[in-house]
């Protein structure tokens, strides 16, 4: 009998610790590990690569089921239009400050100077995509042909297109509704089991990341892990914090306590989209937004609002011109900020995809792509960082639009964190 309740004890407390403990134990564990194995830590990267993997096959399903269901919970295609436009203000807002904190972080600092480091392929440039081109992109030709590819922005707005046409069937297109609601059910499910395997999987990614970046990696770049670092704390805890504060009248501290989860999946991940099954579980059952508003502003913004890419990206165009001994004119940071903000409705929400972001700032602004070489070395430990941003200021939207409809449920708001173990 004493042995049934000791085993039952060493087994209920981890199953007792809240999931960001878990997640918090998974990354220590792993930077050991990491640190004490070396190279050889690449052995333990396919437990966090199953991890992601797991992650990626519920984003497409995932994303496409509660737009539909988001759109059609609205009923009123006018309310929708509004909540829409909220959204993709707050979003390409919101980036704009981000970037500009970058870039000024990287002008009082200068991380590049001194590095004199020379252009040896001036014409190394792709040609950056017209306008003209973008939109077009927006609206696939197959959309079967979208999912399989995981273009998230196509499956978007054809979600969005389908959400609107059988909120106008009416009657008729209950049944398809119906359905669409208990798929998007299912996902939600899938994706609890799914997420309890995310300690493990953030042990095996922080012991290669651990093994594989050592500190003699880091040193000649740690003033840009610091300012990328710096600047995400100062865009999460200053302004996204005042927006709470000023816009929502709230009290941030639970709005801190309430990203913690998604967060941390979001720093191990380097996903926005990955980590968007644990935005949307936050979303709704720590911060008390309606299901609808979850549905419809989560998945756009994991797609659309690239905030921490878009400071990263500040700090790394000044770091690249200072480092080849380039002087930028205002013209050219007003030039990066439009392009890092208007670029983000288009950057991919997976990791890595900063790096390609990066190429079309540095291409628009004249700078070297060899300068890309530079910070891909560490672009990894730079991504943890800015992903956290892009998902802590999807949260943010989320409850700013949630209290402006009255969809937010202050009583779960204000308890959020506070019945964690």
């Amino acid at each position: 009998m004493e042995q049934t309740i000791l085993k039952q004890e060493r087994t209920g407390f981890w199953s007792r610790l809240a999931l960001w403990k878990k997640i918090l134990v998974g990354m220590v564990l792993g930077v050991i590990a990491g640190a004490v194995m070396g190279p050889d830590a690449e052995v333990l990267k396919p437990i966090g690569t199953l991890f992601i993997n797991a992650i990626k096959m519920l984003i497409v399903p995932l994303v496409f089921c509660s737009l539909v269901v988001g759109v059609t919970s609205m009923q009123d295609t006018s309310k929708m239009g509004r909540i829409g436009l909220k959204s993709v203000v707050l979003y390409l807002g919101t980036t704009a400050v981000a970037i500009t904190i970058g870039l000024a972080l990287a002008l009082l600092f200068t991380p590049g100077a001194g590095l004199n480091m020379t252009i040896t392929d001036p014409t190394a440039a792709n040609e950056a995509p017209s306008l003209v081109e973008t939109l077009l992109a927006l609206i696939p030709q197959n959309p079967i042909g979208a999912m399989a590819a995981g273009n998230i922005l196509q499956i978007i707005v054809f979600a969005l297109g389908l959400g609107i046409a059988l909120t106008l069937c009416g009657e008729k297109a209950k049944p398809a509704i119906q359905l669409f609601e208990s798929l998007a059910e299912g996902m939600y499910k899938l994706t609890e089991m799914i997420m309890k395997l995310a300690p493990y999987g953030v042990f095996g990614l922080m012991a290669w990341v651990a093994g594989k970046y050592g500190l003699e990696v880091l040193l000649p770049l740690i003033k840009v892990i610091a300012l990328v670092y710096v600047g995400c704390l100062i865009h999460v805890l200053v302004f996204y914090t005042g927006l709470i504060s000023v816009l929502g009248r709230l009290n941030p501290v639970r709005y801190l306590k309430g990203l913690i989860n998604p967060a941390a999946v979001a720093y191990t991940t380097t996903s926005s989209s990955g980590t968007l099954p644990a935005t949307i579980k936050a979303s709704r059952e720590e911060m008390g937004v309606s299901q609808g508003i979850s549905s419809f502003v989560l998945p756009l913004g994991a797609t659309i609002n690239m905030d921490g890419t878009a400071l990263y990206q500040g700090i790394c165009a000044v770091f690249v011109a200072q480092a080849f001994g380039i002087d930028l004119a205002v013209s050219d940071y007003m030039l990066i900020i439009m392009t890092a903000t208007l670029g983000s409705i288009g950057t991919a929400g997976v990791p890595g995809a900063g790096l390609i972001m990066l190429s079309l700032v540095l291409t628009t602004v004249g700078l070297p792509l060899e300068g890309l070489a530079i910070v891909a070395g560490i672009d990894r430990i730079l991504d943890m960082a800015r992903t956290s941003v892009n998902v802590c200021g999807d949260l943010m939207v989320s409850v700013l639009i949630g209290k402006s409809e009255n969809e937010l449920d202050e009583e779960v708001y204000n308890r959020a964190g506070s019945d964690k173990a």
